[in-house]
């Protein structure tokens, strides 16, 4: 990797693609895959799906675009201030600098995950990083929304509340980052722990029923929304058996 080398976008939230002097067009039109390393980095130890996100969207350009992903470098709970300690990102540049690296390109999530460099020097990789930089400052409240937008589709795919009061007839359970049960929290409590998470669980036996009944009456008996509100408000709702 030297200085020639550039960081492409498509502008989309697409992974970054800094290759060997091959343009974007010619990445997506030749037969042949071509292969690829991607890097994916996490900035703390409590961004637990930081880099699976990263990698999920990473594999979905690839496959798009007919790339394959022979190397993965990664470095989980790692600053992007500096070099040091970013034992991945070290050996991915060592790799490419001494010829070793059996892939073409090299794709990252955005930018950012390359680093936020503060120690330029005015070496060919201060020159790249400072393009990368300039690249994502115009960006970077757009990519954060995406970021932020897919860490919560991955957690609710994963079975976590993602904010709002729980329905008639369910509660909020807080639960550790192993799925223990620590509690259930009453309206107008939040969590307070960056990696516990809420769930939704049965509340009280009487809601339980009452929400049978109300399903019986609507999807069994065919009676309309009214008919069971103002049953309901007249006597409250008969307990399904």
């Amino acid at each position: 990797m030297d200085s020639s080398d550039n960081p492409m976008s498509d502008g989309k939230g697409n992974p970054s693609l800094p290759g060997k002097h091959r343009s974007h067009s010619q990445l997506t039109d030749e037969p042949r895959n071509v292969r690829a390393a991607q890097y994916v980095r996490m900035s703390t130890e409590h961004q637990q799906y930081s880099t699976e996100n990263q990698a999920d969207a990473i594999r979905k350009y690839a496959t798009e675009r007919e790339i394959e992903i022979v190397r993965t470098y990664a470095d989980e709970g790692k600053s992007g201030l500096r070099v040091d300690g970013r034992e991945a990102f070290q050996r991915l540049i060592e790799d490419v600098q001494t010829g070793k690296a059996d892939f073409e390109v090299i794709l990252v999530y955005d930018t950012s995950r390359w680093g936020r460099f503060q120690d330029a020097d005015g070496s060919p990789f201060s020159t790249m990083v400072k393009g990368f930089k300039r690249s994502m400052a115009g960006e970077y409240s757009r990519e954060l929304s995406v970021k932020v937008f897919a860490g919560q589709c991955r957690l609710i795919e994963l079975g976590y509340r993602q904010g709002g009061p729980s329905g008639y007839g369910l509660r909020r359970q807080l639960v550790d980052q192993t799925g223990t049960p620590k509690g259930t929290l009453s309206r107008g409590e939040h969590k307070s722990i960056q990696t516990d998470r809420i769930v939704l669980i049965p509340g009280p036996s009487d809601e339980i029923k009452n929400v049978r009944w109300i399903y019986q009456e609507f999807a069994e008996q065919g009676r309309s929304e009214q008919e069971i509100r103002r049953d309901t408000r007249a006597s409250g709702p008969q307990k399904a058996n």
